[in-house]
């Protein structure tokens, strides 16, 4: 790794204008980035994928190997990204810095405290709902409905037995007993807003709107009512300021903010991804999980609320995977099959069909395994072009920036050549139910959608309090276009099950959970933290 005050210096930035922690990391400070708005924006490059599988995608690692190939090319470029939350590294996933040559570094610190923005997003989201029982406890002045309650806490760890809890228990002076839940912090609602705040006025107004409970008379109490939004500022103060690595070739990454894009809008922040499109000709950014969720979300809600245009979208599949979408067992994908592929690419084929709707030039990329035969690459090179969609192998796990040249050059002639025609999915003024019929129909595939009588009663009363005109975000498994996890490749006219509706006034969205999709994941039978470890020589091992 160089210095960061290295890489930050080919960016033009001084050195007082970063916030250092340590030499591999820092933030960008107000100042420097106030600096920036006077200048012109580059190209902005969405990196996107389809359902994921168990075989594994790597949309981080193209995103990453795309950025090093642009420095291949002498293109000034810098790559926008998530934070990865502690849940998924100590669950099944693992790390989330990229792999192999095309990763982000420090990896071990970027994928456990980095600079502490989730501990203060965490904190923030807690000391609001400890605020929110105090208030109760004090003598409830503005009549809350103890029944009533929406805000919950959070951690940034799976852990199931949170999801239902009873607190107060003890007696009288240890607060009011309700029943009370816990959501991951990569689902808070203050992670959505520090991720679509402009700054930190915009920050403050977001925070003071949050809808944390309804009193008896059934109108919204929010957390500027609790007079929380000082304090809740006050702990995110550092947190709203992007953060600056680098690659293992040395090209600067913004990593900031992680929501999840099945359960939240999975996107890096804005504040990143403006202030990248003003550091550099090329802003490379992605959006979590596959092109239904993250996709989708940042086109209808980061896109619409911010004025962001895509100027093209980087579609990543693997030759496993669309093997594993048609209907191959994990343990036999290194085997050629080109029937299972013909089955299996028709889910590569819906993201494509979906990402078309929003009007943005697609390049579809292939992250290359050893394993990959001639002939299957060429048979998903041919769907591709025979769609209009521009084609690239990508090589960057093994060959770093060298392995994503092709790519890269496909990409800029993609730029060159091709207008992005960009529209939001549906209007604003589409009521809440139609919106969440709009993506069912249209992005999933689904042939109904069924609303439990309690999602109908909150989109009713969510209408009336003036919410309909917000965006949805929609909370869905990932590893199916359908609300079930079984149905792979291109399930059609299905039934999508609404359980549940919600506002997060603050973010200025309307969450929708769908089949059996849960806020707070649990931890599978061997979780990834039983591989994790310090050596003797202090270093953290089982990362990967």
């Amino acid at each position: 790794m160089e210095p960061i005050t290295e890489v930050a210096g080919r960016l033009g930035i001084e050195p007082e204008e970063l916030e250092l922690y340590g030499r591999y990391k820092a933030k960008l400070s107000e100042e420097y980035l106030q600096k920036l708005s006077g200048r012109p924006e580059g190209k902005l490059i969405l990196v996107t994928a389809i359902n994921p599988t168990p075989a594994g995608e790597g949309k981080t690692t193209t995103s990453v190997g795309l950025g090093e190939a642009f420095g291949k090319l002498g293109k000034k470029a810098i790559v926008a990204l998530r934070e990865p939350s502690l849940g998924p590294c100590f669950g099944i996933k693992g790390g989330a810095a990229g792999g192999g040559y095309a990763q982000v570094v420090p990896m071990e610190e970027l994928n456990l405290h980095f600079t502490g923005d989730f501990h203060a997003i965490t904190s923030a989201n807690n000391l609001l709902a400890a605020i929110l029982d105090n208030h109760i406890q004090q003598g409830n002045e503005l009549g809350i409905d103890t029944r009533q309650i929406v805000w919950k806490r959070c951690m940034d760890m799976n852990d199931r037995v949170l999801r239902n809890i009873v607190v107060g228990l003890g007696g009288k002076t240890e607060g009011v007993v309700r029943e009370d839940h816990f959501v991951i912090t990569v689902a808070s609602e203050i992670m959505a807003i520090l991720c679509l705040a402009e700054d930190m006025q915009d920050l403050k107004k977001r925070l003071s709107r949050i809808v944390v409970a309804y009193n008896t008379a059934g109108e919204p109490v929010t957390a500027g009512d609790l007079k929380a939004v000082g304090a809740m500022a006050a702990l995110l103060k550092d947190a709203i300021k992007p953060n600056l690595v680098q690659t293992l070739e040395h090209t600067p990454v913004l990593v900031h903010g992680g929501p999840f894009a099945n359960i939240a809008h999975g996107c890096n922040s804005v504040r990143a991804t403006k202030a990248a499109l003003k550091m550099a000709d090329y802003c490379i950014t992605e959006a979590g999980f596959g092109a239904d969720l993250g996709a989708e979300k940042f086109f209808d809600i980061k896109c619409r609320m911010t004025g962001l245009e895509p100027d093209a979208v980087v579609l990543v599949a693997t030759v496993r995977a669309l093997k594993y979408n048609g209907g191959v067992p994990k343990g036999e994908l290194s085997e050629e099959n080109l029937e299972a592929l013909q089955k299996g690419i028709v889910n590569l084929e819906k993201h494509i069909e979906n990402l078309q709707r929003y009007g943005v030039p697609i390049v579809v990329t292939l992250n290359s395994f050893v394993t990959d035969t001639e002939e299957e690459v060429r048979f998903i090179e041919r769907f591709c072009r025979e769609r209009n969609c521009e084609f690239a192998l990508s090589q960057v796990w093994e060959k770093g920036g060298e392995g994503g040249i092709a790519l890269a050059q496909k990409v800029l002639e993609t730029l060159e050549t091709k207008e992005s025609h960009f529209k939001v999915l549906y209007e604003d003024a589409l009521g809440l139910k139609e919106k969440i019929r709009t993506v069912a129909a249209e992005i999933y595939g689904a042939g109904t959608v069924n609303f439990a009588p309690a999602a109908l009663k909150q989109i009713k009363k969510l209408e009336t309090l003036g919410f309909g005109s917000f965006p949805v975000c929609m909370a869905k498994t990932q590893y199916s276009l359908s609300d079930d996890p079984a149905l792979l490749g291109r399930p059609q006219g299905f039934e999508l099950n609404v359980r549940e509706v919600y506002v997060s006034a603050g973010a200025g969205f309307v969450v929708v959970l769908t089949g059996t999709v849960m806020t707070m994941p649990g931890l599978p039978a061997k979780p990834a933290a039983y591989q994790i470890d310090v050596d003797e020589n202090g270093r953290i091992t089982g990362l990967f």
